[in-house]
């Protein structure tokens, strides 16, 4: 199945936060602030986003690109040992910091395909733990995804009950909403929990593969280890918000 079609599909048929109830069932859509397919060929420099406002990445000399993934194109990170120098930032794939691909307070959520054995790493992100304005980030320890929002009234995180480090394709997706935070994997509602995280913005890029501000000694890097594929970011704009 298509990852569209797929999205789609997980959309229709999840149980999503609405209201109050962090258990209401409510499918919520956004509008598509970027979409990234990670369909670039071998060698690729340049992660295009095909959303259509501009928000194209930069992609690291050992982000492997144009692999071919059980019929579609995506992306490979190798293993890196955790918490052991050097750094590697050409591990990364980043995209500049834009105002529209904060979540500020509005319904914002991160869906994309991976496929993994690993057992760490962060997936993607938009700041750091300490950084001011907060953060969001997906990352899968001991091969149990996790989704954290950190805004000014406080963090909220979701965990997995399961591991999906079984070198299979899942779809996963984390959702912060004015009620709570949810994680979805291959369309099954899976975790939630209610409450306000306050707005989140900051002026940190997007990484995807692991942390920009790292030294692997006081800060581990997190270095995502696996496929990724079709990575698209949605939110609930303000009508003030600028086209392009």
């Amino acid at each position: 199945m298509g990852y569209r079609r797929a999205l789609a599909t997980l959309l229709a048929t999840t149980t999503l936060l609405s209201g109050a109830d962090p258990a209401t069932a409510a499918g919520w859509s956004g509008y598509e602030v970027a979409y990234w397919p990670m369909d670039e060929v071998y060698g690729a420099t340049r992660m295009v986003d095909t959303a259509g406002r501009g928000h194209h990445g930069e992609i690291g000399p050992e982000v492997e690109t144009g692999v071919t993934l059980g019929g579609d194109i995506g992306y490979r990170f190798e293993r890196l040992e955790p918490d052991t120098p050097p750094t590697r930032p050409g591990h990364l794939v980043i995209v500049a910091h834009h105002p529209d691909l904060d979540p500020g307070d509005n319904d914002y959520a991160v869906t994309l395909r991976l496929r993994t054995t690993g057992k760490f790493g962060n997936i993607i992100q938009k700041g750091q733990a300490t950084v001011p304005g907060g953060n969001f980030k997906m990352q899968i320890p001991s091969g149990k995804v996790q989704c954290s929002f950190r805004g000014t009234r406080g963090l909220l995180e979701v965990f997995a009950p399961f591991t999906i480090n079984d070198g299979v394709w899942h779809v996963v997706r984390c959702l912060r909403v004015q009620a709570g935070v949810a994680l979805i994997i291959d369309g099954v509602q899976v975790a939630q929990r209610p409450g306000y995280t306050g707005p989140i913005a900051n002026d940190w890029p997007i990484t995807i593969g692991g942390k920009l501000q790292c030294d692997q000694i006081l800060v581990g890097c997190d270095y995502y280890v696996g496929d990724l594929d079709q990575v698209t970011i949605e939110s609930a704009p303000p009508a003030s918000w600028p086209a392009g």
